[in-house]
């Protein structure tokens, strides 16, 4: 190997590319379509499909193949959707298909496709428009997109086009979701069709009422700024309502009380019901509201409260062939899975997500211990468990055939295979290139509340030498880093072998371990988090005695970045130094749905607001402090450390502020990613006094 390991992390989008995903299970369980690259360094996504009686795999469509534009020509709505997916390849990125899986839709550079998977010829569908989301109808013989703004339908057989719901002002669009059902709801959609295939139910969203941020690009000052509707908290969402839209142009409103509950969580319409699932503002409960499609009138049908909030949960509500509804709910702390309100799981299992119903199986995601999650199906035999061991895994299910995916720490990248009853396994192979890297870990819990801890050393490390300590968390709601998988510590490894006993920490707020432990933070991001990294710390130190309790800093990136800043200015008796990736600084300049779910709303509630933000703590900084941020970031924007340099200039504290320009919440450009790491590692080791590595 040649290249550096950052180098390889970053041409390999972290060891991603050329692995199989996206796997679709056509309904007699036949056929597996799914997305690969040809290799672990090529960013050019092809469809693939298998056959599961015979164990081939056959290439659909390669990108390359086809005359399209480059990436750099992809439509501004679609780099929004990437960039809220954290989407990092090419080529075929997203696909849609019939219900019977004999063709698929997919967008390259803005141009429609439509592929069939028996002739395997693909066609280019001339449109009026760039074209965002196509979605074929479950026939296969329409496919509606979504062209500026407005909610298109093509009939193939004729090559006729149709425009359903156009916008009637330019803050207006149909088919689209808005940014926070996105960004924090994982809804990337905005429509759905009916079984049939006769109508749609469309959501249109207006974002008249939102703010309007500008994020110019200083590096080039020609060019005009960036306008973003942007929902920041306190302020307003953007207004979203549905209609069931029939293909005969009859539009029927969807009833429910938007003004009480605002979000639109997701939208399920299958041959027993059209639901939709519907939040208000401050999140402390979730409705499943059933529509008549003939009149759109809304009725109750499940609902879920909580003091503090109630998650939205992958998968949920769904419908067993019997019509059973399939819900996962809290049931004393635990989140359970549900069938026509009863719970068929116990408290031995903390179930994640529900992955697929087949018939009347139920699969599911679930965890015995925080650190794994396996997959479980429902039945009605009971429950199954269809992984084995400890590791990370998933999977779909149809027609009888299962795929399952994982990582592990046994070994590195991911392992997709496909079971049928009657048939071998069959792996389908992975091009991902691997990172040859190892790791040097051990997993524990610590402190009085047993906090899951990973610790990894230098390959080179001694016993008995002491190593300063490298904090590298997330450390905040809805991402677990501690985890029986390779791929989460692969830059940690990379930490630790310049020089740092690296230590991660999954503190209170992370999913995992209950209700009681995720909700520990609301009314305060900030006391919690900080107090569980400085208790493990000083929890290891006892039991390590060779990490340096002198000489601690602490990276991370966002939340993590949050995390980094916080601890040296509130604790720098225990951090030494920090590097603050993208962090959020000022609550009041994050999004509303992920902001007020654990703040509530800035103007109820300022004080609480005031003590999770920064910006008031500048004057306490006494420590080395590095903050990076990417100057288009519309996530997490600029503002954020702008602002917080500014009070730390006010307050004649030094600091260090590194600008990426032309960079968004993900660092995608190889030389950037490569170098942007080591930056970081050198301004460690300026900061703490660490020595190069040896050779």
């Amino acid at each position: 190997m040649t290249e550096s390991f950052p180098r390889r992390q970053a041409r390999t989008r972290r060891f991603s590319l050329g692995a199989p995903r996206d796997t679709t299970i056509s309904p007699d369980g036949d056929s597996v379509l799914f997305l690969r690259s040809r290799a672990g360094s090529d960013p050019v996504t092809c469809l693939w499909v298998l056959d599961v009686g015979t164990g081939q795999e056959r290439l659909l469509v390669d990108p390359r193949e086809l005359a399209v534009g480059a990436e750099d020509d992809l439509p501004e709505v679609e780099r929004a959707r990437r960039e809220r997916s954290r989407e990092q390849a090419g080529g075929i990125v997203g696909y849609a298909t019939d219900q019977a899986v004999t063709m698929a839709a997919f967008v390259l550079s803005g141009q429609l496709h439509v592929t069939g998977l028996a002739a395997g010829r693909t066609q280019l569908v001339e449109t009026p428009g760039d074209v965002i989301d196509p979605r074929p109808d479950p026939t296969g013989s329409r496919v509606a997109y979504v062209s500026a703004g407005a909610l298109h339908v093509r009939t193939l057989g004729s090559g006729t086009t149709e425009i359903l719901a156009a916008p009637d002002t330019d803050t207006v669009t149909y088919g689209l979701a808005d940014f926070v059902a996105a960004e924090e709801m994982d809804r990337m959609r905005g429509y759905w069709w009916s079984p049939d295939g006769s109508a749609l139910l469309v959501a249109r969203v207006d974002d008249a009422p939102v703010r309007r941020w500008h994020i110019a690009d200083p590096a080039n000052p020609e060019r005009p700024p960036t306008v973003v509707a942007y929902p920041a908290a306190g302020t307003p969402n953007a207004v979203v309502s549905c209609e069931i839209i029939g293909l005969d142009g009859v539009r029927v409103p969807v009833g429910w009380d938007s003004e009480r509950d605002e979000y639109l969580a997701r939208v399920v319409w299958d041959t027993h019901d059209l639901l939709i699932v519907v939040q208000p503002r401050d999140q402390r409960a979730l409705r499943v509201l059933r529509v008549d499609p003939a009149t759109g009138a809304a009725t109750l049908l499940h609902e879920d409260t909580d003091p503090a909030w109630v998650d939205i949960v992958d998968g949920v509500p769904a419908h067993t062939a019997s019509g059973a509804l399939v819900q996962v709910s809290d049931i004393d702390g635990l989140r359970r899975l549900l069938v026509d309100g009863e719970p068929v799981t116990d408290e031995t299992l903390l179930v994640r997500d529900v992955l697929d119903v087949d018939g009347h199986t139920v699969l599911f995601r679930a965890s015995e211990d925080p650190m794994s999650i396996g997959v479980w199906s429902w039945g009605v035999a009971g429950l199954d468990r269809l992984t084995a061991g400890a590791g990370v895994h998933s999977g779909q299910q149809a027609g009888g055939t299962v795929v399952v995916t994982r990582r592990s720490l046994d070994a590195d990248g991911m392992t997709t295979t496909v079971r049928r009853n009657g048939h071998p396994d069959i792996t389908i192979a992975s091009m991902a290139e691997s990172p040859g890297l190892g790791l040097q870990l051990e997993l524990l819990t610590v402190g009085e509340r047993a906090l899951y801890t990973a610790v990894l050393l230098p390959s080179w490390h001694h016993a008995g030498t002491k190593l300063p300590v490298l904090m590298d968390p997330y450390g905040g709601p809805h991402v677990q880093r501690v985890m029986a998988s390779r791929a989460g510590y692969l830059t940690s490894q990379w930490l630790a072998e310049q020089g740092f006993a690296v230590v991660v920490v999954d503190g209170r707020g992370t999913p995992g371990r209950g209700s009681a432990f995720e909700r520990a933070v609301a009314g305060d991001l900030a006391t919690p988090v900080l107090e569980d990294q400085v208790d493990a710390l000083q929890a290891l130190g006892e039991e390590y005695p060779d990490l340096d309790l002198t000489r601690v800093g602490i990276l991370g990136w966002s939340f993590g970045g949050y995390l980094a800043a916080l601890a040296v200015l509130r604790r720098p008796d225990v951090f030494h130094a920090a590097v603050a990736g993208a962090p959020v600084t000022d609550w009041t300049l994050y999004d509303t749905h992920y902001t007020e779910r654990y703040l509530g709303h800035p103007d109820e509630q300022p004080d609480i607001y005031e003590r999770s933000s920064l910006i008031a703590d500048a004057l306490t900084l006494a420590r080395p402090l590095l903050l990076v941020h990417g100057l288009a970031d519309d996530n997490v924007v600029a503002a954020h450390s702008l602002r917080l340099s500014s009070a730390l200039l006010a307050a004649g504290r030094p600091h260090s502020v590194l600008p990426l320009s032309g960079v968004t919440h993900m660092t995608t450009e190889e030389v950037v990613a490569e170098n942007l790491l080591l930056l970081q590692v050198q301004f460690l080791r300026d900061a703490l006094g660490v020595p190069a590595p040896p050779a």
